[in-house]
């Protein structure tokens, strides 16, 4: 029998991938497509064409066979894992209504949940109203259905972006209960669907209906069509196999399936997670999100716009290094790690809070900061600030995990976009004041979805093992003790204390800015 391998197809926010790996999770060939995360037509809205990720999706997959050195018969499995959060509201001819509501996106509506009365007295008891509040203004279904309440009429499915790729792959409504992460009525704890009395059904005005049939990691959610093998290449009754949301899938390709192994993620998102059996919120109604691997969570703290900064700041301040990397063939970001080479650590006290957006259920009057500046301070000193106030939130959010499951965190592999660079290795090593590590392929939600797929033919008997053959550890990165003692000062004595001592101002400016 040929051995067998899995294609893993990952639509991040940046980029879609066409990734196969073979049984012991070595990376056998990939191709990947720039995208556009999205397109604005007003003030904080994000969204982008479904069928535009779907495009992006087949030619991923085009660019893919030219460079599979094996006979794409030879695949076994395929599976999907994408951003997290993005909406697709299809109609009854099963092809999208409108645009795709971006992860991203930060319209809201202004009214309230029509909870039951006992409800709403039970939740503002525990203190949760607050948040069921925020939920329901930041539910797209919410804004759909009140602003384009004809639209909303003639909504068929309400998908997350996995589910659409999921339909257009097989012409089936299935999706990965691990990519289940948004604002839909589920139930987290449970990891299903909210049951017919749910407050969540109240909440939205999504119905039961509406909603794809959810599968653990593992399960087959249909098999290649004739259509979609046409569009892609893939060929026809490959089983696609459900895995999870490119977070889920990063925490399992990093091999963090323990609650002492923290899975930091250095990606649009910049995220820290550890797995568990057990439910638990890091910070108080915010919910663990399922793990790929069933029954378990990912326990999750999350820096919002985090190395999508890297692409802010190359925008807005790295010109040189754009046109320097076009004339020699290499990425602008590769460059960069030579502007942090030339900074000591500390940034010459620059100082840099990464909150572009809110974060970890702080009010939607958060900002950004940037303090310590003087002459001496170049571009390259706000770049090295930048990497390093990212980490120092991480190291915050760290904390915060180790004290509500009452773990220390004793292992850190770190994936992402940021995890290429060995600088920023560095830097995470001596903020953090322990040893991280890289995993052996940067490609690690991909890997997650193959070892899904690895499981769901049975070439594994279970997660533990197919984790055990096909996560390998790669680079490993030691703090140097004087840049450590550096950081720990200015963590402790600087940055634990810059949002408390902001945050009237973000509530002044918030309050004039946004006057009606």
């Amino acid at each position: 029998m040929s051995e067998p391998y899995f294609l893993s197809i990952d639509n991040g926010t940046q980029s879609v991938r066409a990734i196969v790996f073979d049984g012991k999770g070595q990376l056998i060939a990939k191709s990947k497509v720039e995208i556009e995360p999205y397109f604005s037509s007003q003030k904080g809205w994000a969204e982008q064409h479904a069928d535009y990720f779907w495009e992006s999706l087949c030619q991923a997959c085009h660019k893919l066979w030219p460079e599979l050195p094996v006979p794409k018969e030879q695949i076994a499995a395929v599976s999907v894992t994408t951003q997290r959060a993005t909406i697709v509201a299809m109609g009854e001819d099963n092809k999208p209504l409108r645009p795709a509501i971006s992860w991203l996106d930060q319209r809201q509506v202004d009214t309230k949940p029509k909870l039951k009365k006992i409800e709403s007295v039970l939740m503002s008891l525990i203190r949760a109203k607050p948040l069921v509040d925020l939920m329901h203004a930041q539910a797209e279904a919410n804004w759909m259905e009140q602003n384009e309440p004809d639209l909303w009429k003639r909504v068929h499915k309400f998908l997350l972006l996995s589910g659409f790729h999921n339909y257009k792959l097989t012409g089936k409504y299935h999706d990965a209960i691990a990519s289940t992460v948004g604002f839909v009525p589920f139930e987290y704890k449970t990891q299903q669907w909210a049951n017919a009395n749910d407050w969540k059904w109240r909440a939205m005005p999504i119905r039961q209906e509406m909603l794809p049939k959810v599968m653990p990691a593992g399960s087959v959610l249909g098999e290649i069509t004739t259509n979609a093998s046409e569009a892609t290449g893939i060929p026809v009754g490959i089983p696609l196999i459900a895995s999870g949301s490119d977070k889920a899938c990063e925490v399992l390709g990093t091999g963090c399936i323990d609650n002492e192994t923290g899975s930091l993620s250095y990606g649009s998102l910049a995220t820290l997670n550890i797995t568990s059996d057990k439910y638990l919120e890091a910070i108080p109604f915010y919910p663990a999100y399922p793990g790929v691997i069933p029954n378990t969570f990912n326990i999750e703290m999350m820096v919002q716009r985090g190395y999508w900064m890297v692409s802010w700041f190359k925008k807005e301040f790295g010109l040189k290094e754009q046109q320097l990397a076009a004339q020699k063939g290499v990425s602008p970001e590769s460059l960069f790690d030579e502007l942090i080479a030339n900074v000591p650590a500390g940034s010459n006290g620059l100082m840099l809070q990464p909150y572009w957006s809110p974060s970890n259920g702080d009010g939607p009057e958060t900002r950004g900061a940037i303090i310590g500046f003087n002459e001496d301070h170049t571009r390259a000193h706000l770049y090295r600030a930048m990497i390093e106030g990212l980490t120092f939130a991480l190291r915050e959010s760290k904390e915060i995990l180790e004290k509500r499951t009452k773990k220390s965190v004793s292992r850190l592999v770190v994936s992402g976009g940021g995890s290429q660079s060995d600088e920023v290795m560095q830097i995470t090593a001596d903020i953090f004041g322990m040893p991280v590590f890289r995993p052996h392929t940067f490609e690690t939600s991909s890997l997650g979805a193959a070892i899904a797929s690895a499981v769901g033919i049975g070439l594994y008997p279970d997660f533990s093992s197919a984790v055990d053959k096909m996560t390998h550890q790669g680079d490993r990165f030691d703090p140097v003790d004087a840049n450590k003692e550096i950081y720990n000062e200015l963590y402790h004595k600087v940055y634990k204390k810059m949002y408390s001592h902001l945050k009237p101002s973000y509530e002044a400016i918030w309050s004039i800015t946004n006057r009606s």
